[in-house]
């Protein structure tokens, strides 16, 4: 099945996930842990312990799909709590899969005139 990555949403589980878990354990955090519905198309993303590993759990309306992702070298950058990232977009997908820390990216700056 193609994916629609117009209508895409992208969930990230901060913390470290025990990746003993497989398929069935990995949707169970997304109902429980998350509270979201593993069965709405939705990518998560979790990340081991050691932050060289990488699952991308998909539902695609016929069944589960898993990807797996593993660094030979270095870490991959993960959120350690729900208020620095939950839903991300493509393109911090990309940046994630490729080695960029943008959680610790500057924020940009709003101003305003002083009356």
């Amino acid at each position: 099945m193609i994916i629609d990555i117009s209508k895409l949403r992208i969930f990230v589980k901060p913390g470290p996930t025990d990746f003993r878990k497989q398929i069935n354990g990995l949707s169970i955090i997304v109902q429980e842990e998350m509270e979201l519905d593993p069965l709405n198309g939705n990518l998560y993303i979790f990340c081991n312990k050691r932050r060289n590993r990488l699952k991308i759990l998909y539902w695609d309306k016929t069944g589960f799909a898993m990807w797996l992702k593993r660094l030979e070298q270095n870490k991959f950058f993960w959120p350690k709590t729900n208020e620095e990232a939950l839903e991300i977009d493509l393109e911090k997908m990309r940046m994630l899969l490729s080695g960029i820390d943008f959680w610790h990216a500057h924020k940009e700056l709003k101003f305003s005139k002083i009356m």
